[in-house]
């Protein structure tokens, strides 16, 4: 397992790395992860894009999930056939944000590996043999930051920009917390936590600012997705 892993996520995120640094990024390690990081994303973005859109119509559908569960809470039977059908109707997937995590959280490791590892004689001959060793690697993002160390600008911008697109993704209402459903409470709630859980993960577990840069441009790209998913809905009626 851990060789398939090795082959299938780590060489290649490795190599897609070192690639970018040599012909994209002037040299710039940070640029070169922020070029991969919307590689990644653009290849992905069906899959991600579908994943957010679905969590946005489900909490938009959340006044109707509850209706059914009220009205069908003696009968799970037909309570489930209901809720099939509201998806079916509104073509969503309601695991699709677990889905989600499940694509997120390997790429992650992935790439926490290849900062950890670093880019010694050993690791660098994980190069394939098209892609050429640089001779050496300049781990200072716009010559100011290390990316070998943890950044507090690199945190709190990730955390500030995980902050807006919990925004653009919640529900918005206007009544008191109280009287949310659920989904509704996850959803303002996640506003917060979003960004809490960023400088928990990205500061107090030490991490590299690479794995800040990272998560910090993958957010960045997710608001932008958001945004674009949020005029598409409001175009449509639930």
């Amino acid at each position: 397992m851990s060789n398939l892993f090795h082959e299938i996520l780590y060489r290649p995120l490795f190599n897609a790395l070192i690639f970018l640094y040599q012909y994209f990024s002037f040299h710039d390690l940070g640029i070169a992860i922020i070029l991969l990081t919307i590689v990644l994303r653009l290849i992905l973005f069906p899959l991600f894009y579908k994943g957010a859109k679905d969590q946005a119509i489900l909490q938009r559908l959340a006044p109707k999930i509850k209706e059914i569960q009220t009205n069908h809470k003696n009968d799970r039977e037909k309570q489930s056939k209901a809720l099939l059908d509201l998806y079916r109707q509104h073509k969503v997937n309601p695991f699709s944000g677990f889905l989600l995590l499940l694509v997120q959280l390997p790429i992650l490791i992935a790439l926490y590996r290849v900062f950890l590892n670093g880019f010694s004689v050993e690791t660098l001959s994980n190069l394939y043999s098209f892609i050429s060793s640089p001779n050496s690697l300049n781990y200072l993002f716009l010559g100011l930051i290390d990316l070998n160390k943890r950044n507090i600008f690199i945190v709190a911008a990730a955390a500030v920009v995980q902050y807006f697109q919990g925004k653009l993704s919640a529900i918005k209402l206007n009544k008191p917390f109280k009287d949310l459903t659920a989904a509704e409470r996850m959803s303002r709630q996640m506003i917060y936590l979003g960004p809490i859980l960023t400088i928990l993960f990205l500061y107090f577990f030490n991490l590299p600012s690479a794995i800040g840069l990272y998560w910090l441009t993958t957010s960045a790209f997710s608001v932008i997705q958001q945004m674009i998913i949020n005029k598409q809905i409001a175009k449509q009626t639930l």
